[in-house]
């Protein structure tokens, strides 16, 4: 290849004489005026400011409703009156948790709750009642126990299709050393995994130990369940054995391995 040409040397060397070439500078950033500065964040702080004065200020965005959903027992006006929502407050400033917890403090038939602003002057209240599992007599009526053994209401009508529990250990060993709290834990764990057809017939459950659970059923029926331990199996046993024995009166699968029925 050719090298360059007398022209090409000559125009890469500087001549004699001339001053260097100076390496080219990055063009200086062009800075705001003062002025200019201050008027952004005056700007800025005003806008701040009226954000703030419209969320809790103003008369637009204020609680003027309470909306209730979810309520089975409970009426609306029952769960509005115990939130106690701070009506005519901004609805920014609005204490969600402290609304949550009075209505869990006041209303004990209420499991869960969510307490949510809807714009522009609403809050919300959904709430999640508690189910009964079983029932307890009591003077003012029946008293309603839920999947955890908590009692938490008291009704003059016993509910459909809800057992009533007989509490039958008074002074027995089992009470002394489980106690009737524990034996009460036990009788709705045997309730809530019933097998669905059983627990439509189910009219009563009497605990007289803990390890003697006892289901009385529609036409004259009992089951004869044992403690609440290995509550599946038994269920399988129950359900293999009424339909094995539809015309026996008493069934047996407090060995679930070997349940047995009879007539009698």
């Amino acid at each position: 290849m050719a090298g360059p040409t007398t022209a090409e040397r000559g125009a890469r060397r500087p001549k004699k004489g001339a001053a260097p070439a100076r390496p080219s500078r990055p063009a200086p950033r062009r800075r705001l005026p003062p002025a200019r500065v201050l008027l952004l964040g005056l700007a800025a702080l005003a806008l701040a400011g009226g954000g703030a004065w419209v969320l809790y200020g103003s008369s637009w965005l204020r609680v003027e409703a309470t909306a209730v959903s979810g309520t089975r027992v409970l009426t609306p006006a029952q769960v509005e009156a115990a939130a106690g929502v701070p009506e005519g407050a901004p609805l920014a400033s609005v204490d969600t948790e402290a609304i949550a917890g009075r209505l869990l403090r006041k209303l004990p038939r209420i499991d869960t709750v969510e307490v949510s602003r809807s714009w522009p002057d609403t809050v919300e209240l959904t709430v999640t009642e508690r189910t009964p599992v079983l029932l307890a007599a009591s003077r003012g009526g029946y008293t309603e126990i839920d999947a955890t053994g908590f009692r938490y209401a008291t009704v003059k009508r016993p509910p459909a299709g809800v057992p009533l529990l007989e509490l039958k250990a008074a002074d027995s060993a089992s009470l002394r050393r489980f106690g009737r709290e524990e034996l009460t834990v036990s009788a709705v764990a045997v309730a809530g995994g019933l097998p669905e057809a059983v627990a439509k017939d189910t009219r009563s459950l009497r605990v007289t130990s803990f390890d003697a659970v006892t289901l009385e059923l529609t036409r004259g029926r009992r089951v004869v369940w044992g403690s609440a331990e290995n509550g599946e199996p038994k269920s399988r046993a129950l359900t293999a054995l009424m339909k094995a024995e539809p015309r026996a009166r008493t069934f047996d699968v407090s060995a679930p391995t070997a349940p047995a029925a009879s007539r009698g």
